[in-house]
């Protein structure tokens, strides 16, 4: 697979120098109007194998909704909607499985890690599914049954560090620094994938990069930003739900208006004139089981998918309304880009993706 990423790194130096996007991409281009951002100073370029002008990633995982319930939906989310009319979107875009957790896992390690259960993290924990029932062969609910929650497998943070990239982790409503609770207030363990690998669980440095939400700002106004930031929005902003969150429908519009601010933070900070990408995704369809590249397959061959759901990709470095629709596209593509960028090799199915199913062009120099 180290053929692949030679073949993709030779590509994008031949993208970089003429501007192109794949031939086998279905492309629609269109130039709009930005949404309003202001930079206020600029930010060292950090020396590393870093992309042509991504130096920063925000990967905000949203919650539990598809495409058809968000684009287009301009009464409940007005602010994605123009995000979605102004920048890059993917139609065609999976979540790997059910439910919540196999999702988050799979963003940032290729692998749903055989698991269809939202339990805890802990050596000792094993759990069996809670999604797809009959739809799983014996043996896939006897392993996922018997298969402790703390996984030993590298993560894009063994990728990042090792090419000298800097990541850190923002989750809304935990209560302190590596927290390692199940849930505290609408912080859940099960939308913050880093805390089920062993290799961060039992690194005390790595758990210091998983911090508050409420050290974002902060942050960001002190210029203090990883090249890698990921962030978890709680119960109510993600869209997710809770007891105190209030009606369904409130839901979209609450988790826009949370967008809408930390997008505009993002615009508004030095990272975002030195170069960025802001992702925004789901990380499954409730009413959905729609899959691709490398979704689990269970009983007679039946794809065991998450459901098509949103993928907008904003850059600092314009705003051209970009619309991949002929390739599909998983959680599993989206780490393969960010590792395509970056030069971080591959991990897991990662490894499996084509440069033709890369989501590069949304990246790309306008």
């Amino acid at each position: 697979m180290r053929l692949r990423f030679l073949l993709i790194s030779m590509l994008a130096l031949m993208l970089a120098g003429c501007g192109s996007v794949p031939a086998t991409q279905n492309t629609t281009t269109t130039t709009s109007p930005a949404v309003n951002s202001s930079p206020t100073a600029t930010l060292p370029i950090t020396p590393t194998s870093v992309g042509p002008g991504i130096h920063h990633i925000f990967y905000i995982m949203m919650e539990n909704h598809s495409s058809s319930q968000i684009i287009g939906n301009t009464a409940d989310a007005p602010y994605i909607n123009q995000l979605a009319n102004t920048y890059g979107i993917a139609t065609h875009y999976y979540g790997v499985t059910h439910p919540s957790l196999p999702n988050y896992l799979a963003a940032i390690s290729g692998n749903f890690q055989g698991i269809w259960d939202d339990c805890s993290a802990g050596s000792s924990v094993i759990c069996s599914p809670e999604s797809f029932g009959p739809g799983l062969t014996q043996s896939e609910y006897a392993s996922a049954s018997n298969r402790p929650h703390l996984f030993s497998g590298p993560t894009i943070v063994d990728q990042l560090e090792a090419h000298h990239l800097s990541w850190k982790a923002y989750m809304q409503s935990m209560p302190s620094v590596g927290y390692t609770g199940d849930s505290y207030g609408n912080y859940a363990q099960k939308h913050d994938p880093f805390m089920y690998f062993a290799n961060i669980r039992d690194n005390p440095a790595r758990m210091q990069q998983i911090v508050p939400f409420t050290q974002f700002q902060p942050d960001m106004q002190a210029g203090k930003i990883a090249n890698f930031v990921w962030i978890t929005p709680d119960l109510c902003n993600d869209m997710h739900g809770a007891s105190v969150c209030g009606s369904y429908d409130g839901l979209i519009a609450q988790g826009d208006s949370f967008i809408h601010t930390v997008v505009q933070q993002i615009m508004s900070s030095v990272a975002w004139q030195n170069g960025a990408a802001i992702i925004i995704t789901w990380d499954e369809n409730d009413n959905g089981n729609g899959g691709c590249c490398n979704s689990p397959t269970g009983v007679g061959g039946g794809t065991l998918g998450g459901g098509n759901v949103p993928l907008i990709v904003i850059t600092s470095r314009g705003s051209q309304h970009k619309i991949l629709t002929s390739n599909v596209y998983n959680h599993y593509s989206l780490l393969a880009t960010i590792e395509d960028l970056w030069n971080l090799g591959c991990i897991a199915n990662t490894c499996d993706i084509s440069a033709s199913a890369s989501l590069s062009p949304l990246f790309a120099q306008p």
